[in-house]
């Protein structure tokens, strides 16, 4: 090999390990510029007992494996991906929701490695897991839910699990749900948490709820993993109905990459214990509920990989809700609009592109379109107001919202996202290193 050719193949090198060493900062220590700058002082929810543990499954020295313990009577409800190729922990939990109440209950999370695309290896990890925590908290394996996130198409290590399962047993607490949020991280910068309460007569209902997603978010049923947790007494097919409802309108109204996961899991638990009892029509449960899931879908958002901009779509004046959706989602999948929006260019013209791809209905003439409160074109056309420096102005801003009005019915539609950077490559590139 000739000089030339040794200090190339050295340059590459030291571009690969530069480019490594800008994703472990990454993963590691930079928070994202758009988190909140607190984990939440999440509420106590009597019937339920968190752990988490050091598994060790892909990370060193860190959290990174939780268990929830469920007190007997507790309901379930979850919501799974509709991937072709989920997981074997999505096709367990699925296969276990409405099973009896009247035994208590688990939820068992690993990250670092998915189980996903593992073949009957994958099957067997789940079981060895379910059959040691039932025994461990002495309860029904088919009332342990299990879920499991990072690298996809390695063998779980799930040996590294189950020597933690009696650890884990034994230091259950009622305030654990923080270093549980802690635990389910991969790519996440920041661990994510979410409240509400509801006066319910002379008695209060709480929720709270912890997730993780950063990448590999796109909305198909759910996004990523969240569990979240209610003291309110609610039947499984009420509970089931709400939340498949209101995911709807928060986690399936998400996007970071337009990548839906193998993994996808949402889970509802409603131990009890409060007393109250709550009814799919309650409107007041409902409206808390969804504000937890829509915090939580946000910061998701807000953690995507690289992203600097949280973006809101808003389309109004569709033909039907769906029309509104499918521009709203065309609008924020598009690499070249959140590239734009990365750069801050109020570049109009591709929002307009967007729209003329969707599939969804549009007449060019009829469509206006805004930057905040900044009218950047109406009447198929720039608007006559429009100074482009408005529009620069805008885009300097970290939270954006751009509207779409289409003029043609009073279908309407919101979804968020957030811009493409390089910090995205870098992770992503990156990632089984």
């Amino acid at each position: 090999m000739g000089k030339n050719a040794k200090i190339k193949k050295l340059k590459k090198k030291l571009r690969k390990l530069k480019a490594r060493l800008v994703a472990a900062q990454t993963h590691t220590h930079a928070i994202a510029p758009l988190a909140p700058k607190t984990f939440p002082d999440l509420p106590v929810i009597a019937g339920a007992r968190f752990a988490a543990a050091k598994a060790g499954i892909k990370y060193a020295d860190r959290l990174d494996v939780m268990l929830a313990e469920l007190q007997p009577g507790t309901s379930i409800a979850g919501v799974f991906t509709r991937s072709a190729t989920r997981s074997a922990p999505v096709l367990d939990c699925q296969a276990k929701l409405g099973s009896d109440t009247s035994e208590g209950a688990a939820i068992l999370v690993n990250a670092g490695n998915s189980n996903a695309f593992t073949g009957a290896a994958g099957d067997g990890s789940v079981d060895a897991i379910t059959s040691e925590v039932a025994r461990a908290l002495s309860i029904p394996k088919n009332r342990v839910y299990t879920a499991s996130t990072g690298v996809i198409g390695e063998p779980l290590p799930h040996d590294r699990i189950v020597a933690r399962i009696d650890e884990m047993a034994g230091t259950l607490v009622p305030d654990g749900l923080e270093q549980a949020a802690q635990a389910i991280r991969t790519t996440d910068t920041f661990a994510k948490g979410a409240k509400a309460e509801v006066k319910m007569g002379d008695r209060t209902v709480h929720i709270a709820g912890i997730g993780k997603g950063s990448g590999m978010i796109a909305p198909d049923m759910a996004t990523m993993l969240v569990f979240i947790f209610t003291d309110a007494k609610v039947a499984q097919d009420d509970l089931q109905s709400m939340l498949s409802e209101l995911t709807e309108t928060s986690f399936n109204s998400i996007t970071v990459d337009s990548d839906t996961s193998t993994s996808d899991t949402l889970l509802l638990a409603a131990t009890g214990a409060s007393g109250v009892e709550v009814k799919k029509g309650n409107q007041a449960f409902r409206t808390a509920l969804h504000g937890v899931m829509l915090d939580l879908a946000h910061q998701v958002v807000r953690d995507g990989e690289g992203a600097t901009k949280f973006v809101e779509v808003r389309v109004t004046g569709a033909r039907s809700d769906t029309d509104a959706r499918t521009h709203a989602l065309a609008i924020a999948n598009s690499p070249l609009v959140k590239t734009a929006i990365a750069g801050e260019d109020p570049n109009w013209g591709r929002v307009v592109m967007a729209i003329g791809k969707s599939g969804a209905y549009a007449e060019r003439d009829k469509l206006s379109i805004r930057f905040g409160d900044v009218l950047v074109a109406e009447d198929g056309w720039v608007s006559p107001q429009y100074r482009e420096e408005d529009g620069a102005d805008y885009m300097k801003r970290d939270e954006l919202v751009i509207a779409v009005d289409l003029g043609v019915g009073d279908g309407t539609s919101s979804v968020w996202t957030c811009d493409l950077t390089h910090g995205y490559i870098q992770i992503n590139a990156d990632y089984r290193s």
